[in-house]
């Protein structure tokens, strides 16, 4: 008996290591690989870049944050009015304050047209008789303006800060147009660059108007209130009669009868 625990023992010494090198095998065959998260970082402006392998359980990298680019270009826009004259220039208001000036064409091509604005007559003054041409500036480079009126041949000419010129008396529907020059040519006429001239109503025309309506109206409100009072008249007057009738015996039996 006892030599057969003594066979038993050993044979438990021999078989004990092969059997935990069995398990820790099988273990480890059976267990997913751990895998590591790798994280490029560029170090350049160049393709070289550095790469660092960090465990799953490792902390995420600092960032570095971002750099505010500054602004080179202003938020507003200049102070300019296409149509009032003798402006100081949006070029040499760009230049003091920074600020945006619409876009126009250069010099090296011809302008657009002037865009037309009003054909005023003028009735006061030294130019009394004659008549305002106004008119607003385009997006171009402009030396001079001419103003041409139909039918004449001599076309009246000013400087690039003028918006607005005088000409002779015109008869209503004639046609004024106005040209933007510079080195490269002149504009071509449009829509909004023609008017024809159409005489306003003068103020003595409206005055009189106001004065023929009103008058309209109060002989209107007159005859109303004539018809009104007569009507009024009229029933009262049918009332009387009635009450009298009803106080009179001899009418009283002309009723009955």
């Amino acid at each position: 008996m006892a030599s057969l625990c003594r066979n038993v023992a050993v044979l438990l010494f021999f078989v004990s290591p092969l059997m935990h090198s069995h398990l820790f095998a099988h273990a480890s065959t059976s267990s997913p690989p751990i895998t590591r998260k790798r994280i490029t970082f560029l170090t350049g402006l160049g393709s070289e870049t550095d790469d660092i392998d960090y465990d799953d359980y490792s902390s995420p990298p600092e960032m570095v944050p971002s750099v505010k680019i500054p602004r080179l270009y202003s938020d507003f826009v200049c102070q300019y009015d296409p149509c009032l004259e003798n402006q100081e220039p949006c070029d040499h208001l760009k230049a003091k304050t920074g600020c945006l000036c619409p876009g126009r064409s250069g010099g090296d091509k011809p302008p657009h047209a002037p865009r037309i604005q009003a054909l005023l007559p003028i009735t006061e003054g030294e130019n009394t008789g004659k008549i305002e041409v106004q008119w607003c500036a385009p997006q171009s480079v402009v030396s001079s303006y001419k103003v041409i009126v139909e039918g004449s041949d001599n076309a009246m000419e000013f400087g690039d800060a003028f918006r607005r010129g005088f000409v002779g008396s015109l008869e209503v529907g004639t046609k004024v147009c106005v040209e933007a020059v510079n080195n490269a040519g002149h504009s071509s006429p449009s829509d909004f660059s023609c008017k024809r001239f159409e005489r306003p109503e003068s103020s003595d025309h409206k005055l009189m108007a106001g004065v023929i309506g009103g008058g309209v109206a109060f002989i209107l409100l007159l005859v109303i209130v004539a018809v009104v009072l007569c009507r009024r008249q009229m029933c009262q007057k049918a009332r009387r009669e009635s009450v009298i009738g009803l106080g009179n015996p001899s009418y009283k039996a002309e009723r009955a009868s």
